[in-house]
């Protein structure tokens, strides 16, 4: 069987499996853009993984890597970006350019640091775009739930289209896009934990009640997470730290980009029902022919096959 290859990764060319056909052009296939698009802020997007920019061993490898998930919306922190060095090496120089950028608020500890950073960034990029985080807590990076909640009030007032990082709590999900937030971003897990979907059932609460996109944000470590969580309802997820601390970042990238493609399409088919059966059921009964061959052997049925040393006694 063809192995992908071990070297570098054409950005966007892909490597076909042993059909011969590209595993993302299958997956764009199966779903195609524009028949089922992601909506923020009455803007489209066709694809539903959104990444990061962090942690990459070089900009080149985020380039690639970005270029690779076939993402539409790239964040990227707002205390990275070196406005003096434009054009000569700083982070967003390496951003395709035909990605929207989602500037954060990273590291802000309230939420008066949180909107004097969003306004930078506004004024810096140009966009009204803004991932609202505030987290005060070195320790577990977990989002602030009152200073999120003032400063999204805030920013939305201010003309921000706001996407706020948040506690998976299915009360402040409410009270966030009460506010008038685009959408609302619970977290998986800790940040950079790469431990998994570990507040599934509030996530699934959260889904239930909102009229906005919920997007899964950050501890989602292999690509199997991201498709549970789109499994359950999420519009979709954003994935930085298990992409860019890969051994392959670009394999990583694509492999992330079909298992949301895969997630999306499971939760679209419809589960039958959560499994609460506690004995087998048979897919294929034995019934009309399959019965019969648990019959009675024929008078005229073949005599029994003797072993290979001639002793007379039938083999199993």
């Amino acid at each position: 069987m063809p192995q992908a290859p071990s070297g570098p990764t054409v950005p966007g060319a892909g490597w076909s499996g042993p059909s011969g056909v590209s595993w993302l052009g299958a997956a764009e296939a199966a779903e195609p853009h524009g028949g089922d698009d992601l909506v923020i802020a009455g803007r489209s997007y066709g694809s539903r993984l959104l990444v990061g920019t962090g942690k990459f061993a070089a900009h080149e490898v985020m380039r690639d890597s970005l270029l690779a998930s076939g993402a539409e919306i790239v964040t990227v922190a707002l205390r990275r970006v070196d406005l003096d060095r434009a054009g000569e090496g700083d982070v967003l120089d390496f951003v395709p350019p035909a990605m929207t950028l989602l500037p954060n608020t990273s590291g802000a500890a309230d939420a008066a640091e949180a909107l004097r950073l969003a306004r930078l960034g506004r004024a810096a990029t140009g966009t009204g775009l803004v991932k609202l985080e505030v987290t005060p807590d070195p320790r577990t990076l977990a989002p602030d739930p009152i200073e999120t909640l003032r400063a999204a009030e805030l920013m939305v007032a201010d003309g921000f289209t706001v996407l706020p990082y948040c506690s998976a709590d299915p009360v402040l999900a409410r009270r966030l896009e009460e506010a008038g937030c685009a959408t609302v971003m619970p977290l998986g897990s800790w940040i950079g934990s790469n431990r998994g979907l570990r507040t599934r059932d509030a996530i699934a609460a959260i889904v239930a009640g909102a009229g906005v996109p919920v997007i899964v944000d950050a501890g989602l470590g292999v690509p199997s997470d991201a498709a549970e969580a789109m499994e359950i309802g999420a519009a979709a997820v954003l994935v930085n730290t298990a992409i860019a601390v890969a051994a392959d970042p670009v394999r990583m990238a694509r492999a992330f980009a079909l298992a949301t493609v895969a997630g999306r399409l499971g939760y679209l088919a419809g589960q039958a029902g959560p499994g609460t059966a506690t004995a087998a059921s048979a897919s294929s009964p034995l019934t009309g022919f399959l019965g019969a061959l648990g019959a009675a052997p024929s008078a005229t049925s073949a005599p029994p096959v003797t072993s290979a040393n001639g002793n007379g006694k039938a083999v199993g």
